[in-house]
């Protein structure tokens, strides 16, 4: 499928008093591969902004390749807020470059990294992610 929508993509997790923010940034990285984003980084948090779509290549591929496109698009629906899809992933999956969703905050015990997309397509968008 050809991707011909555009995004608004928020990326955000915090940084613990105990964690290094360097591999806090790294599992948030490991999330959306090699595209063109900024970082925001506040006391206790980081935040990656972007509109480039390929930053969401590295899902895709992942949901692909791991076979779990059907429960994924299960749970993005069930996120889903109008034209925002929303997700949460496992800290420390990420951080072993493995896309892993959660259904709630409490399945990561450092706690998620929360992606919210914003597009102009969001039906479009999930189809994408989750295609056979």
């Amino acid at each position: 499928m050809e991707v011909n929508f555009k995004i608004r993509l928020r990326i955000h997790a915090t940084v613990a008093p105990t964690e290094d923010r360097g591999k806090v940034l790294k599992a948030v990285r490991n999330i959306i591969g090699d595209c063109s984003f900024s970082l925001e980084e506040g006391d206790g948090e980081v935040t990656i902004l972007s509109e480039d779509v390929r930053c969401l290549q590295r899902v895709h591929d992942q949901l692909r390749d791991r076979h779990v496109r059907d429960a994924a698009r299960r749970l993005i629906l069930v996120q889903r807020e109008g034209d925002r899809v929303n997700m949460l992933f496992n800290r420390q999956a990420a951080s072993a470059g493995v896309i892993a969703l959660c259904t709630s905050e409490m399945e990561s015990p450092l706690g998620p990294v929360a992606m919210e997309i914003e597009c102009d397509r969001p039906d479009d968008l999930i189809d994408w992610l989750t295609a056979h």
